[in-house]
């Protein structure tokens, strides 16, 4: 057994084992370990633990010390100085006419080296690009070009399912994916649902693909002749996570049922003729194929009874939202449904005697005009009701439309009568 601790020296990098020296390095610590290209500062991923021989690359480097804040500032001026050198370096691009896209820039750290990462299609020849960096930033220039799946490990980014690419965020090392993966899947094939930001299949349709294989072992293929407790029939669709299956009945016009896996028996797997010396079973031997649920899932009811219960649950709350709704209406002064409107009724001729005739309709406020008051009339004897009745004949006026209320009464009078001309006033006729 070798003692080790894991080392990231970029955010969502692959880590490398180093020996701790007898240092106690807890998680998330600054060390400063010795590497092929000279000290390196990195980030303790991995606390000490204990592994196995063959599992680390011997010899294995050791760590020099713990980072100080001097290290700290070191690294941050460094990290300073590579956003510096990124823009240079676009320039001198630029100004060559290269066919490349730069994607970030590395210091060493004690900064007697620069990387810069780049994309291009084919090959760049570089090397006046080399000497103008060379001569600007008198260190030692190295340009290394790299695919797209790692320019996205470097930039980063958020992926069709919100979250952080798993390459920048946990992936160590990229796995093989093929397009026979979406197959097994059941996916859709269509390029732009089964690509990544950076172009290529996405990196978790790995993650699932042995429970598929598992799966795909105990399912049959698709249009196989199989028996079930209905009868037999050829497969029509297989469903890979739920481990169910549709069938098509041979002596049924019916839809497709489906069935477990565990409720049918394979006579022929994939495409091909029903056998012709093939005799069906009786219905008695098919019917012990049928899936008994145990006591715990008829506990719960089977998918008619949770249905029914959904539909009452609707009913009831759509009886609520009825009552509700008829509330409002009633508070707006709205018509019930299903009842007729309510008519404008016709002004009734009044007779002489009425003691109601000096009463007026109560006139909504918007037909008292603007800043009227309704006024209160004075009562008066009952004889000079009787002598002050409306003296012109008695006509039958066409109802009103239902908008605009009609106003009977003293008050409603004389405001018509100021309204018309005096050339088109009539004189009141005695009718006694």
């Amino acid at each position: 057994m070798t003692e080790i601790i894991a080392v990231r020296f970029k955010a969502g990098g692959k880590q490398y084992y180093f020996d701790p020296n007898g240092l106690t390095i807890p998680v998330g610590v600054g060390v400063i370990v010795e590497t092929g290209k000279g000290l390196e500062y990195g980030t303790c991923s991995r606390s000490n633990a204990m592994v196995r021989d063959d599992v680390v690359v011997q010899p294995l480097r050791g760590v020099v010390r713990l980072a100080t804040p001097k290290d700290e500032k070191q690294v941050q001026d460094n990290h300073r100085k590579e956003k510096e050198a990124l823009k240079i370096c676009q320039q001198l691009v630029e100004r060559h006419g290269l066919d490349m896209k730069l994607v970030d820039v590395e210091y060493s750290f004690d900064g007697s080296k620069i990387i810069f990462f780049f994309t291009s299609e084919g090959r760049v020849d570089f090397r006046a690009l080399v000497k103008d960096l060379a001569s600007i930033f008198r260190s030692r220039i190295e340009l290394r070009q790299i695919g797209v799946r790692d320019e996205a490990r470097m930039l980063g980014g958020l992926g069709i399912c919100g979250k952080p690419f798993c390459c920048h965020q946990f992936l160590d090392e990229f796995q093989p994916v093929s397009i026979k993966m979406a197959k097994t899947q059941n996916l859709s094939l269509n390029p732009t649902k089964i690509s990544g930001t950076c172009g290529r299949l996405m990196c978790c349709l790995k993650y699932e693909q042995d429970a598929y294989e598992d799966a795909v072992k105990r399912c049959p293929k698709q249009e196989s002749f199989v028996e079930c407790p209905d009868g037999v029939g050829n497969v029509t669709s297989v469903n890979l996570l739920r481990e169910q299956v549709k069938v098509r009945l041979e002596d049924s016009t019916e839809q497709p049922k489906t069935y477990r896996t565990t409720e049918i028996r394979v006579v022929r797997n994939g495409k091909g003729k029903r056998p012709e010396d093939y005799v069906a079973p009786p219905k008695e031997e098919l019917e012990k194929l049928r899936y008994i649920p145990p006591e715990e899932e008829r506990s719960l009811g089977d998918s008619s009874s949770l249905a029914a219960l959904l539909e009452q649950y609707m009913a009831v709350n759509q009886g609520e939202e009825e009552k509700k709704a008829s509330r409002s209406r009633r508070r707006r002064g709205g018509k019930k449904e299903g009842q007729p409107a309510a008519q404008p009724e016709k002004p009734k001729a009044q007779p002489a005697g009425d003691k109601s005739k000096g009463k007026s309709a109560p006139q909504s406020p918007k037909r008292q005009g603007k800043g009227q008051k309704p006024q209160a009339q004075p009562q008066q004897p009952k004889g000079a009701k009787e002598q002050k009745q409306n003296p012109r004949p008695q006509q039958v006026s066409k109802p009103k439309p239902a908008s605009q209320p009609q106003t009977t009464g003293e008050a409603g009078g004389e405001k018509r009568r100021r309204s018309r001309p005096h050339h088109r006033r009539k004189k009141p006729q005695n009718n006694e």
